[in-house]
């Protein structure tokens, strides 16, 4: 299935709708080159949870954790050199706890990812227009 954004805003909504819908256990797969929405999602995603606080990509800190409806752990793992790197961060408690994981740049550290996990992929279509996504899950 797909879903097609012409918009920011069309973005943030359609993660918010996926957000309400979320479930404890979710892990959410992110895969989309640079600029091409995956934080916008990550927003709307956030706002579906009941979460207030500002959401941003944890480049640098690799997981940022979020408090809502339910817990939001935003991993951005595109500086993860090795996926032992995950190890040292603990990410099974993330990825097996009671919140739901969102994961940008998954594909860095596909064999730990469980196979129940949600692929989400974002496109960008210049022909259809600069803001255009096209959004598969």
């Amino acid at each position: 299935m797909f879903f097609e954004s012409n918009s920011a805003d069309e973005t943030f909504a359609f993660g918010k709708k996926l957000g309400e819908a979320a479930k404890p256990g979710d892990i959410i797969c992110l895969d989309g080159d640079l600029g091409v929405g995956k934080t916008v999602f990550t927003q709307g995603f956030a706002a579906g949870l009941d979460i207030n606080d500002y959401v941003n990509s944890p480049t640098f800190t690799i997981v940022k954790e979020y408090e809502g409806r339910l817990p939001l752990y935003h991993f951005d793992v595109y500086r993860i050199g090795d996926p032992s790197e995950m190890e040292e961060i603990g990410y099974e408690e993330y990825f097996y706890g009671k919140g739901v994981t969102i994961i940008e740049w998954p594909e860095l550290i596909e064999e730990l990812i469980p196979e129940e996990a949600h692929w989400i992929r974002i496109k960008k279509d210049l022909e259809k227009g600069f803001d255009y996504r096209k959004i598969e899950y």
